[in-house]
């Protein structure tokens, strides 16, 4: 029986299937091996995966309120429902949390990276 195909992947064609891995992988060649940084790392892919699976739910919130507007009858009801999104608000108020977790944390990152 031969090896599933993921075990025969080089580390550079699992970046590209991982974008977020890869960014990940890159910064942490530039900050000093120590467990702070380690922490930070698994911090900062946490939340750039977070932030991603917010924007998709925010976006596919979009889309569906752009299948709602070209059906064919636009009802008051129909209106009122597909604006509302409870779910679409509240991923907002997650990506506004991980943008500024982001931020704190790439601020701390750059103040870990080596010099010279």
């Amino acid at each position: 029986m031969s090896p599933p195909v993921a075990a025969l992947a080089t580390p550079a064609m699992l970046r590209r299937s991982d974008p977020v891995r890869g960014a990940v992988e890159r910064l942490a060649r530039t900050l000093p091996a120590r467990e702070d940084a380690t922490v930070l790392l698994d911090f900062v892919e946490d939340d750039l995966r977070e932030g991603l699976d917010a924007l998709g739910d925010v976006q596919a919130h979009f889309y569906d309120l752009l299948l709602a507007l070209h059906r064919e009858t636009l009802t008051p009801v129909a209106l009122m429902n597909a604006g509302e999104n409870l779910h679409a608000l509240q991923r907002l108020e997650d990506l506004h949390e991980v943008v500024t977790q982001l931020r704190r944390r790439l601020a701390q990152a750059a103040g870990m990276i080596r010099h010279g």
